[in-house]
This record gives C-alpha cells, structure tokens and sequence, in this order.
C-alpha cells in the first residue's frame, strides 16, 4: 500500500516550508518550496526552496557553507504547508543569527548572532 502524501502546492505553484532544529526543536526560517525544490530537497538531503523575489530554486547554504541537511520532512495535515527537520551548520538567517526569528515584534534581540554576515557574503 502506498501511503505517499499529495502535497497541494496550490494556484502559485508553492507551499510554505517551516525548518525545524534538530536536535532543540527550534524553528529556524520559513520559505517557500516549489515541486522542484521538493524534489531536490528529498533526492540531495539538502534543503531546496524557492525564491519568490528572484523567482529562482536555491539550495540553502550554497553560498555560506550554512547548509540544511534535512533528516525529514513532514506535511501537515491538509498537505499545503511542509516541516523541514534539518540539522543546521551555523546559522540559517542571512543577518548571522542561528534563527531567522531572533527578535521580538517590540525590537528585543533574544537570538543568539553565530557568524558575521559581512564575512560571509563578501562582494
């Protein structure tokens, strides 16, 4: 019996995808995934999304070594929003914090900066 889920990627083509730590649970960013960065995603063991602003697939990490290696992925229970469990290297956000959700909605850092973004992403 085949139990493999149908996931609804809806009229724009994509879902979001929530990453998950591991090995504390804590959620690190939300993207978006395309059939295609799903695909990749299972197929690497690396996490694929996809970009809305640049309309592009990427795979996390690419360009800071700051890559995602997914231990599994879950699908929530209408099939329209996914769960990467991921085992992060360094940090997931762009700004050098572990977490992209390193601030409260009052301005009050409370997330943990693990590398220099001007470092990494020299032009």
């Amino acid at each position: 019996m085949d139990d493999t889920v149908t996931v609804d990627f809806g009229e724009d083509g994509l879902v979001p995808a929530v990453a998950q730590d591991a090995e504390t649970g804590a959620v690190l960013m939300l993207a978006y995934v395309s059939p295609e960065a799903l695909e990749r995603t299972r197929e690497s063991g690396l996490a694929h999304y996809y970009s809305r602003s640049r309309e592009e697939l990427w795979q996390k990490g690419k360009t800071s070594g700051h890559v995602q290696h997914v231990e599994e992925v879950r699908v929530d229970c209408d099939a329209d929003t996914l769960l990467y469990i991921v085992d992060q290297t360094v940090g997931s956000c762009h700004t050098g914090h572990r977490s992209c959700f390193y601030r409260t909605i009052d301005g009050e850092n409370v997330g943990e900066k693990v590398f220099d973004p001007d470092t990494v992403y020299e032009e």
